[in-house]
């Protein structure tokens, strides 16, 4: 945006806007290491959260100048007073007082104290020194990327140093690509952006990482050998780390400490989102299952993605799947699932993981009846009649009967009958005909014990 100085100069200022959703801790990384000053939001009616000290956190490694804008100063129960506080407790202590943190009191509301909060960002890269050369071959940081239908890859870059042409060759990491096009914050083309700019570009032969370098080439072929070369180390790297992975799996089951494993393939709409889906997934802890993040990518799931997974789960972050990619997972029985809401992905996945895990039970004692006399009854056998001490007695339970401190049987009933019609339960206090196939040895005296075996919740 444009805002003008005291002296009544136009400067320029880029803000590069980043998710304070939990999930989305990468973004915010990558956002304090390409940018000059990092303004750090605070709510006055909420105070310092979780995500504000991991943002100062992230500015303070990356090295970058902090402003703090307290918002929501319109509101009723604000006090930035009480911010203040909270901020000096974390290292940060206001130019008010006495510190060497500029503090602006804003509200998005009514607009009140944005003037000067830009001021201050103006006067904070005065002191810096803030200068960048527009009269050469440009430079910066890709802030995201994707793949569009209807443009191919396409990456949010910000020039950090002279000035982006249509036609200049671009090289990022292992991609590289004449740009076709320049589009700003608008949605409008432009020829051309000079310093602090952000505009998508298009014409790359790939979606770069989002947080890469980027730079002009004088030629593409020079482009091309550095981005093949570039693509080749990082496909050596990325087969070294499957063999350790690999190597690493074997030294478990060896040693005895094998678990289940979900396999997991990633596919998001941008490379920013599918980065942090991968960051939620690596934070799920488990003792009893280990999950693997196969690869992860931009763009619909394909049938090379299905291809890839052979039993993998395809978890989808806005994204769809290609026309018949459904169909052949069917076929290859691969499961996928597409999710607009991260916590729900996240929750799918762990319902995924809980379903490796083996059942476990507890055995649940239900009641107890003794038997008072032993009947001959020639259809069905020998019937104990008992009469019940506490609790209740199941059909689909199974049985024990002890005589004093032994046990004389274990297994299921055959029969169950209040006086002559079967039953499925026996209430506390009631009589009860119990009958047990071909065990017939019990006694008057034994006592009758029901159980049953009930699955615990499964934790990961």
């Amino acid at each position: 945006m444009d805002q003008t100085d005291d002296a009544g100069n136009k400067r320029l200022i880029t803000f590069v806007d980043t998710p304070g959703h939990a999930a989305f801790e990468s973004m915010r990384a990558r956002g304090a290491n390409i940018t000059d000053i990092a303004v750090i939001i605070v709510a006055a009616d909420d105070g310092v959260m979780p995500q504000t000290r991991e943002a100062i956190k992230h500015a303070r490694n990356a090295g970058v100048q902090m402003l703090v804008a307290v918002t929501k100063c319109d509101k009723p129960d604000a006090n930035p007073m009480r911010v203040y506080q909270m901020l000096q407790a974390e290292g940060l202590t206001p130019s008010a007082w006495g510190g060497d943190i500029e503090c602006c009191e804003v509200s998005g509301t009514t607009g009140q104290g944005v003037d000067d909060l830009l001021e201050t960002i103006l006067l904070q890269a005065d002191v810096m020194e803030l200068q960048a050369n527009p009269n050469r071959r440009a430079n910066g940081a890709v802030i995201e990327s994707q793949l569009e239908q209807g443009l191919g890859p396409t990456a949010t870059l910000l020039v950090k140093g002279g000035t982006l042409h249509v036609g200049d060759v671009v090289l990022c990491g292992e991609y590289y690509g004449k740009v076709r096009a320049l589009i700003d914050e608008r949605g409008k083309p432009v020829k051309s952006a000079g310093p602090s700019i952000a505009v998508k570009c298009t014409g790359l032969s790939g979606v770069p990482e989002a947080g890469s370098e980027f730079r002009v080439m004088l030629n593409e072929k020079r482009a091309r050998e550095l981005a093949e070369k570039t693509a080749e180390q990082n496909k050596l790297e990325a087969l070294s780390a499957a063999q350790n992975s690999a190597m690493a799996d074997w030294t478990k089951i060896l040693a005895g400490g094998e678990k289940a494993q979900l396999d997991v393939i990633i596919k998001g709409d941008t490379q920013g989102t599918a980065e942090a889906v991968v960051e939620c997934l690596k934070g799920i802890e488990s003792k009893k299952v280990s999950l693997k993040i196969l690869y992860f990518g931009v763009g619909s799931v394909t049938a090379a993605d299905v291809q890839r997974a052979k039993g993998a789960l395809i978890v989808g972050f806005g994204v769809n799947c290609e026309p018949g990619v459904q169909s052949m997972a069917r076929q290859n029985g691969v499961r996928i699932n597409t999710f607009r809401i991260i916590y729900e992905l996240i929750e799918h996945v762990k319902r995924c993981m809980l379903d490796l895990i083996p059942p476990e039970y507890k055995e649940v004692v239900r009641g107890h009846a003794e038997v008072r006399q032993v009947f001959d009854i020639s259809k069905l056998g020998k019937i104990a009649g008992c009469q019940m001490l506490d609790g209740t007695l199941r059909f689909k339970g199974k049985f024990r009967i002890f005589r004093g401190k032994h046990q004389i049987y274990d297994g299921p009933i055959a029969t169950m009958k209040h006086f002559k019609d079967d039953v499925k339960e026996i209430a506390p206090a009631q009589e009860c005909g119990l009958g047990f196939g071909s065990f017939e040895a019990f006694q008057e005296g034994d006592i009758v014990e029901c159980y049953e075996m009930e699955e615990l919740p499964k934790t990961l």
